[in-house]
This record gives C-alpha cells, structure tokens and sequence, in this order.
C-alpha cells in the first residue's frame, strides 16, 4: 500500500503523534510522502490512501484539495468531536492490518459544488458546462455552502429556488446547504436536521428567517438550488466548509448541485452511527441534577 499523511501541526499533539507514526508506518508499507504545510499537489498524487492527522476540519481540507480524485481518507482525531475523523490513534494500530489488506469498509460521501454567477450573465442552471463557462467562483464543499449576512449585519434578502421552479423570497441572516456529512455540524446548530450519511439528500436551513413558517427542508440530492443575492451587506460571504469564500454582490446567482465526485472515507468499526450521535453530541441524553454532592439521571 501506498500512504501519504497529511498532519495538522498547529494542534499539539499532532507532532509527537507523527513522529511515532512515521517509522513506524514507514516499516510496513510504502510511505510516499509527509504533508504538514498544506503545499502539495493532491490532485496529482500516487497514493492508495491518505492518512490525516488533526481533526473534522484538516480532513475537510484534505477532501477539498483532492478536486475530485478517488483517493481514500482515513482520519486520526486531534481535534473536538471528529465525526469525520473518526479513528482515535489507539484504534488506528488496532486496525491497522485491516486497513493495510483493504478490509477496513469505505463510504462514499457526497460532496456540494458551489458556483456564483454575477448579474449581468444569464445562467441556465441545469447546464453544468454553461455554469462553468459563466462563473467567477468554484469551491466544493464535503460539509456545507453558507451564505453569511455579514457586516454590518443587517437583514439580507435572499430568493431561493430548486431545479429551475418559482424563487421563494426570503429576509433573514442567510442560509445553509448542507450534506448528510454536514448535517451534525451548522446544520444542526442552526436547528436542522440530522440526516444519516445513507441518505441521499441535501438539507436547506434558514438562518434566523424573518418568517415562522420557514423551516428547514429536505431535498433530493439530484436537485439544483439556486440562491439570488437580492439585497446583501458589503461582508455578505458565502462561505464553503468554512474555508473557501467569497464576498457576494447584488444579483449574485449562487447554483449548488451535487458534485460528480464523491469523497472516499474509510470507516471506523468502532464508530456506529447511533453510538457516535450519542457520545459526540450526547443524542437523547436524559437531563441530568445534582443532589448534594451527587450527579443523578432523571430516570434513576
């Protein structure tokens, strides 16, 4: 097997971790590089798999900068909650001979691309090659595209559409397009759903709507939604996996579709979904109070 390791240095114990890791894989398989400046090129990478050390956020890093390519990401934890970094470095040497012989199983999540068309160009959003032709701005996003209102934070108005039907007007502080991925992140914050990674769907959640009766909704992931900027503030943003952005104008068109590219995650055993909710975000945790000294469950 060929691994390349991507490491996050800016978390502490991300060094001492790959400084135990790289002999030590490098006795096993064939390691063909370290990445820990974010300068290479993964779009022409030769490797089996990559190796990612930090947390959510490095691998979400990671899958952007692949552009497309099928290379699997197996993700070590330093970081907070590691939904997709799902492996501790106790569990990585745990299954690291199932990992190596490729029975380690791998999901394919569903990556969002994100393009802005400017005003003055008319845009036939169901033409992939015509939006590409047009655009002035490209990011993919394995979590979530957001737009932001931004300084001065005003109230923004948005009008927001699918697959070429009537746009809805809607006033508020933006909106988030997120993936099965990306449902346990913004999403929810934002009181979204959490939608389960078999799914093939895509979530659209207002944030802070001026309306009652704009909730979230889900959609079929084939389907193209369609954001006009109508009135934005000068730091309206949008926003891809908190990484990618750029600053939108009036009459900015946003087209998110599905990208034909899916990103390859290999899975922990040990991180079943239900369990992980429950650890991770404490899912259906009953409430807990104190009595005197002692911490106890309402159903106790």
């Amino acid at each position: 097997m060929r691994l390349f390791i991507i490491a996050n240095l800016e978390k502490p114990e991300v060094r001492p971790a790959l400084e135990q890791l790289t002999p030590w894989l490098a006795a096993r398989l064939k390691l063909v590089g370290v990445d820990s400046g974010g300068g290479t090129d993964l779009t022409r990478l030769e490797a089996d798999a990559i190796l990612v050390l930090g947390g959510d956020g490095t691998l979400l890093s990671a899958a952007r900068r692949l552009g497309g390519r099928q290379i699997p990401l197996v993700g070590i934890n330093f970081g907070r909650l590691g939904f997709l970094a799902s492996f501790t470095l106790e569990q990585f040497y745990e299954y690291f001979d199932r990992f190596e012989a490729g029975k380690l199983a791998v999901s394919a999540r569903l990556v969002l691309e994100a393009s802005v068309v400017s005003a003055d160009q008319h845009v036939r959003t169901h033409d992939a090659q015509d939006i590409a032709a047009k655009r002035n701005f490209v990011a993919t996003a394995l979590n979530d595209a957001v737009i932001t209102a931004g300084p001065p934070f005003r109230m923004i108005e948005l009008e927001l559409g699918a697959d070429g039907g009537t746009l809805i007007r809607y006033f508020g502080d933006g909106v988030i397009v997120a993936t099965p991925s990306g449902s346990t992140a913004y999403n929810v914050s934002a009181g979204g759903p959490i939608i389960s990674p078999a799914v093939d769907a895509l979530c659209i959640t207002p944030l802070c709507p001026h309306s009652l009766s704009f909730r979230p909704v889900v959609v079929p992931a084939n389907m193209v939604v369609t954001i006009v900027a109508t009135r934005v503030n000068a730091g309206t943003t949008l926003f891809c996996d908190g990484q990618a952005s750029v600053q939108l104008k009036k009459g900015d068109r946003i087209v998110i579709r599905r990208s034909p590219h899916d990103v390859l995650l290999i899975e922990n055993p040990d991180a079943r979904e239900w369990r992980t909710l429950a650890e991770k975000l404490h899912w259906a945790v009953s409430p807990r109070h104190r009595v005197g000294e002692d911490v106890r469950d309402d159903t106790e």
